[in-house]
């Protein structure tokens, strides 16, 4: 079976994130982690909080709190949401890490030596009462355009339009509020991006042919427009250190790495970091799924749109520069944009739902199921609570969670509680195989090729089939003339519960747990169910004991969804 090292864009450390942080990265990665694992593969999955940069600092400081503090602070919830997630991470990490720190430096060296990274001089805003250079996040003042009063030096967000500190209207420093800026040159460090432009491009040929089409066309956009020399140090307190063996001057400046220079080598980081943390005894390589690894090693990134021009253009090419053997991603899945009723999230506004208010309100299962069956993938989508609460009732509640229901119930009241024998199978039964195997080839076929929406709608038609099945047979009726007729169907939809239990796994973890665990099977050690398998419905034989769950899914009222819309915001044009 192939080794799949599988990583997802690491979450910014400057607060809970949203739903559409959610449904553009992690949780797409843990679906397609648990399919594999089920499916005897070697999997690898890494993510981790990005930790540096300018908003960190701003953020720790408004919170009153040391960036170190904060940012473990911030890890330690951030964490805590995705376990409630059940997010399957194999570590999950921090960029701020010492690992981060060795390899972001050791692969600095690297391109230096190779001629990739040079000295330059630029002219930057001083402060001259907090004694230091400002980033530009680090200036801010009124928008030239707009007149917004708070815009930052490189964008401002009520226009959204791009800035350079010079731009802004009375400029001030975001530490201390002084106006008292002059502009001094200083030294900082230039990837050479220019130079690799052609080996990247060449690489983007090789490997992006078989990306979606969202990630091919925005690196090829992005290398259209050619490649520049990038600035990949700061004038910051947080952050991957200048080397001082290698650079001196800046190192006794204080000059850190860039954090898109440093975030994204933090999957190798993060990858040693899982290495150095495993138990005694236990022996983990993370070189043999980084470094000079054999092809045996299929490396997919997960990600929103936004992040793609990073990891399709600047990674590669900060690693290429190397001109060492670390693995280069093979699939690039990227999503596009979950919105809140067609706008954007908004914490200052009320408007959206994010990470930790959802888990508040419903299990973490009804917003998986809902995010993967309306990922972003082909457009950008939206959420409304009338989609969410039809989506909850129809699919998980009545397809899904009824169905469980009502057979084990009905079998319990009428034949005890194990598995009733009845006849052999009939042609009813026979037909339904058929279908069950050729929906689970088709369920296969789209989370092989990372289709999530598509699947979500097979495994849909396959609880849907049960259903059917089951009107078809009315055991209800046909136990008052023929009792061994009833058990047989009721025999057949217990196997279709345990088979939806095993394939609706990567998408709704808890509820197939308890589907699973409520038939006493002890060598229930199948991972997966082949089409072939599927076919025979037979996994649970007659005789099985078997207990009723409760209820999985409970439906969203009308009372429910108001109560969500006064708290999170509804249709703005309602």
């Amino acid at each position: 079976m192939a080794r799949h090292l599988i990583t997802s864009a690491l979450p910014y450390i400057n607060g809970i994130k949203h739903l559409g942080n959610m449904v553009g990265s992690m949780l797409p990665a843990d679906v397609y982690s648990r399919y594999l694992r089920q499916r005897g593969h070697d999997v690898l999955y890494i993510c981790a909080t990005d930790e540096h940069g300018t908003p960190a600092e701003l953020a720790a400081k408004e919170a009153g709190l040391p960036v170190a503090e904060f940012c473990a602070q911030q890890h330690e919830a951030q964490k805590a949401i995705y376990d409630g997630f059940a997010l399957a991470f194999d570590y999950f990490g921090r960029s701020s890490s010492p690992q981060n720190i060795e390899i972001t430096q050791t692969i600095a060296r690297e391109l230096k030596t190779n001629g990739f990274i040079e000295e330059r001089s630029i002219r930057q805003v001083y402060s001259l009462d907090d004694e230091r250079f400002l980033p530009d996040r680090y200036i801010v003042g009124t928008c030239p355009h707009c007149g917004y009063d708070k815009a930052r030096g490189d964008q401002c967000e009520n226009c959204t339009r791009v800035l350079d500190p010079t731009d802004l209207i009375n400029p001030r420093s975001a530490i201390s509020g002084s106006d008292r800026l002059e502009v001094r040159e200083t030294k900082h460090l230039f990837l050479l991006q220019s130079k690799l432009a052609d080996e990247v491009e060449a690489w983007v040929d090789e490997h992006g042919k078989d990306w979606p089409v969202l990630a091919s066309s925005i690196a090829r956009k992005w290398l259209s427009e050619g490649l520049h020399d990038r600035a990949i140090t700061r004038d910051l307190d947080w952050g991957v250190p200048v080397p001082a063996d290698t650079w001196p001057e800046l190192a006794a400046e204080g000059k850190v790495f860039y954090v898109w220079f440093d975030a994204p080598i933090e999957y190798i980081g993060a990858t040693k970091e899982w290495s150095d943390a495993a138990p005694e005894g236990e022996v983990r390589d993370w070189k043999s799924w980084w470094y000079d690894v054999d092809t045996d090693v299929r490396y997919t990134e997960f990600m929103a749109k936004d992040n793609v021009p990073f990891h399709t253009v600047m990674f590669p090419a900060t690693l290429l520069g190397t001109r060492d053997k670390w693995k280069k991603v093979d699939y690039v899945k990227a999503f596009n944009w979950l919105n809140y009723y067609g706008g954007k999230f908004s914490t200052s506004q009320r408007r959206g739902i994010f990470t930790d208010a959802a888990l508040e309100l419903l299990p973490a299962d009804y917003w998986r199921y809902f995010l993967m069956a309306n990922a972003p993938e082909s457009d950008d989508t939206s959420f409304t609570w009338e989609h969410f609460a039809a989506t909850v009732n129809k699919d998980l509640a009545d397809t899904l969670g009824n169905f469980v229901n009502r057979v084990l119930s009905f079998s319990r009241k009428r034949f005890g509680d194990e598995v009733p024998a009845g006849r052999e199978a009939g042609e009813a039964e026979r037909k339904l195989g058929e279908q069950i195997a050729q929906l689970l080839a088709e369920y296969e076929g789209h989370m092989e090729t990372l289709q999530f929406r598509k699947a979500t709608q097979t495994l849909r038609a396959l609880w849907s089939a049960g259903n059917s099945y089951l009107e078809e047979k009315a055991p209800w009726l046909e136990i008052k003339t023929d009792q061994d007729g009833a058990a047989l169907t009721l025999r057949t939809a217990m196997n279709l519960i345990h088979l939806y239990a095993v394939v609706s796994e990567p998408f709704i973890p808890s509820s197939s747990r308890a589907m699973r665990s409520a038939f006493a099977l002890p060598d229930d050690t199948a991972a997966w169910v082949s089409p072939d398998e599927a076919r025979a419905l037979s996994a649970v034989p007659a005789g099985t004991g078997f207990t009723v769950p409760p209820v999985l899914f409970a439906k969203i009222t009308d009372e429910d969804l108001a109560s969500y819309e006064e708290r999170f915001g509804g249709d703005p044009d309602a």
